[in-house]
């Protein structure tokens, strides 16, 4: 069961991490589906996607997944990022990532993102990330 809902995450978000990449489409329970529209700066030579962008979409896709189910807490923050990348994406193309929560604890939460050039059901990149969650005060 989720406790926060897309639009509250938004503003949230708005809020307390202002300079975030993407727009959030979707939140369920362990799940967040975010979207991303590839301007200039986000492209390496060869009209791809670069990595960094990828990376960014993809960390900030499971902190809304975890929001979604922990509520806002702005110092829930990245340990871990291990990417993947799979194969080119497309810069013509919006960049999509769906994110899934593996475990959700007191301290850490688990996930793994997958990443999509939009139209393309082959993922350009696989990520899996680590949250340290703060003790509650």
């Amino acid at each position: 069961m989720t406790v926060m809902t897309a639009a509250a995450i938004e503003d949230f978000l708005d809020e307390v991490f202002p300079q975030r990449a993407g727009t959030i489409e979707a939140v369920d329970h362990m799940r967040a589906t975010m979207s991303l529209a590839i301007e200039d700066e986000h492209l390496r030579p060869g009209s791809s996607v670069s990595g960094p962008t990828m990376m960014g979409l993809a960390d900030v896709c499971l902190y809304v997944a975890i929001l979604a189910q922990i509520g806002p807490e702005p110092m829930a923050v990245t340990t871990d990022l291990n990417c993947h990348f799979l194969r080119r994406a497309r810069g013509d193309r919006d960049l999509i990532a769906n994110a899934r929560v593996i475990k959700l604890g007191r301290r850490l939460a688990v996930g793994e993102v997958q990443l999509f050039s939009a139209g393309d059901e082959r993922p350009v990149a696989h990520v899996t990330a680590t949250y340290a969650i703060p003790d509650p005060d």
